[in-house]
């Protein structure tokens, strides 16, 4: 899946079928997403099939902990929050050369700086895992696999550059792609290496190894592409440009926003590790976290890759009437693809995990622990999702330190809430996340209608209710579907696909029918879709 070289600068909403286009390219960037995430699946069903969620795999899971929040502290969604904003402006004012030495600038100063940090965290690496515990009962393993893990922060800070500029460029398949790579180098490096062997120390660690070569091949990947632009990487390191500092200075409340989420899910790893099971708690939650991220990657991930760069540049002309309405767009197709997907992940969270993980080392008990955490995760996941585009648009209109500090209150109150939760055993958990996800998301919403203000509240909010009703009704037709089936076909694979299958498509079409009925105007997305069809693919 490819798109057409763009050799012009990006241009405004004001273009002609520029709606169309968004959508196509939300459909385009969702449907590239859900083939990465459907191999991400895949991914997380061979390494539940060779090693389960209780034992080694643990050391891991927590293994690799530090350097996802490495990598999110200082790495890809960082560097593109700051960049992207500022690489905007430039190119919007006609400052196409000085855009792109900007953007060398920060590739090869991210190569510079975290390769350093990956190297200082790989000798520091066992005083990193000490508060962890013994995850896994093996504490030397976990400290090996996290300084073999390590270099995937300097591989993915790259990417973040390249990506940033693609996306700019309304690029969004080819990065949406690269993850592809990544996740079929990891299956075929499990399928093709751990059967050969036989120690599961070893195997574990050849996990780790693929895991960075997958990461290599997603940073390349999309690089070839860069030629096709109006522009180029080149070897040059201008610090002194204004716009280079500025977009560090960006980056502070950027990744301090975005380092204190995933703070949250190491507090989470802690008292799970901790405080209740460490050979169980830490890979049962992760494994419920993996399928309650698959709608969020698809659809709120998506709508706000695509958005952003479009927010960035009415922010940047001053167009706050534009940036209202297109806000206000993104929440609503937010709430309309993640509220259905929310309560079917709640009422066939049982079925869901044993079709996906029940095999091999993955047990029927493991399938009731991990479907209860994956329901507790469900219940934030449209919060999650307009946490998402709400921080991207405080980025959009470089207000930075706002998305921060609700960040630092949310860690607070996830700690607060973990010690509460985390009694009601290992759901209690994911329950404690979905809970800071409702209460931060509020507050964003309160935030940004003080800073920019919002398009239509109480019309929204009726629109959000809407949706939540077709939503539950969906979910209603899904379970009886499904239960039906099931009690009649049985739990063979081939009953399960078709009873899951059957209830799937039962739920979408109580969905649009109720959506059509109710006159959900989110639904015009995909006549926008149908119209583009008969005009140019590409008006840029």
């Amino acid at each position: 899946m490819t798109e057409p070289p763009d050799t012009s600068t990006p241009t405004g909403a004001t273009d002609p079928g520029y709606s169309r286009r968004i959508a196509r390219s939300t459909a385009v960037f969702s449907l590239a997403t859900a083939v990465s995430r459907v191999l991400g699946l895949m991914r997380e069903m061979v390494s539940a099939y060779y090693f389960g969620v209780s034992g080694l795999i643990n050391a891991f899971t927590v293994a690799i902990q530090i350097p996802n929040l490495v990598r999110a502290l200082v790495a890809d969604a960082a560097l593109s929050g700051a960049f992207v904003p500022v690489f905007s402006e430039l190119l919007e004012r006609g400052e196409k050369k000085r855009a792109w030495r900007v953007a060398s600038t920060l590739f090869w100063l991210t190569l510079l700086v975290l390769g350093g940090i990956t190297a200082l965290f790989i000798l520091l690496a066992p005083l990193l895992m000490r508060p962890f515990g013994d995850p896994g009962g093996d504490f030397d393993l976990a400290v090996g696999l996290s300084r073999v893990l390590f270099p995937i922060v300097v591989l993915l800070g790259l990417s973040g550059i390249v990506v940033g500029i693609l996306n700019t460029y309304h690029h969004f398949a080819l990065p949406a792609l690269a993850p592809v790579a990544w996740n079929l180098v990891i299956i075929l490096g499990l399928v093709i290496g751990v059967p050969r062997i036989d120690d599961e120390s070893g195997q574990l660690y050849l996990y780790a190894g693929v895991v960075v070569v997958g990461t290599l091949v997603q940073l390349l990947l999309p690089i070839p592409w860069l030629r096709r632009l109006d522009g180029s990487l080149t070897m040059v390191i201008d610090w002194r440009d204004p716009a280079v500092r500025r977009v560090l200075g960006l980056m502070l409340p950027v990744t301090l926003t975005i380092g204190l989420v995933n703070v949250n899910f190491l507090v989470d790893t802690l008292f799970a590790s901790r405080l209740l099971d460490p050979e169980l708690a830490p890979a049962a939650i992760d494994k419920a976290f993996r399928l309650y991220m698959l709608p969020q990657g698809i659809f709120a991930v998506a709508v706000t890759t695509v958005l952003f760069p479009a927010l960035a540049r009415m922010a940047a002309r001053g167009d706050t009437a534009g940036l209202r309405r297109a806000l206000d767009g993104g929440l609503r197709q937010i709430a309309f693809l993640l509220f259905p997907a929310g309560l079917l992940s709640i009422v066939l969270a049982e079925p869901i995990v044993r079709l996906v993980y029940q095999r091999g080392e993955f047990s029927a008990d493991d399938t009731v622990i991990v479907a209860q955490c994956l329901q507790a995760f469900s219940i934030g996941l449209v919060f999650n999702g307009w946490m998402l585009i709400l921080n991207r648009s405080f980025y959009a209109v470089q207000t930075n330190w706002t998305p921060t500090a609700i960040a630092l209150g949310a860690v607070a109150l996830n700690a607060g809430f973990d010690t509460i939760f985390y009694r009601l055993g290992i759901w209690g958990i994911p329950l404690a996340t979905s809970a800071v996800n409702v209460v931060a998301a509020t507050v964003l919403l309160v935030m940004m209608r003080r800073r920019i203000g919002l398009e239509h509240v109480g019309r929204t909010l009726t629109v959000v209710a809407r949706v939540a009703f077709a939503a539950a009704l969906a979910a209603a037709a899904a379970f009886l579907v499904w239960y039906g089936l099931d009690a009649w076909l049985g739990e063979s694979l081939i009953a399960q696909l078709v009873s899951l299958g059957a209830a799937f498509s039962a739920g979408g079409l109580v969905y649009f029918g109720a959506g059509r009925a109710l006159g959900l105007r989110e639904l015009e997305a995909l006549l926008l879709l149908r119209a583009q069809r008969s005009e140019p693919s590409d008006q840029r």
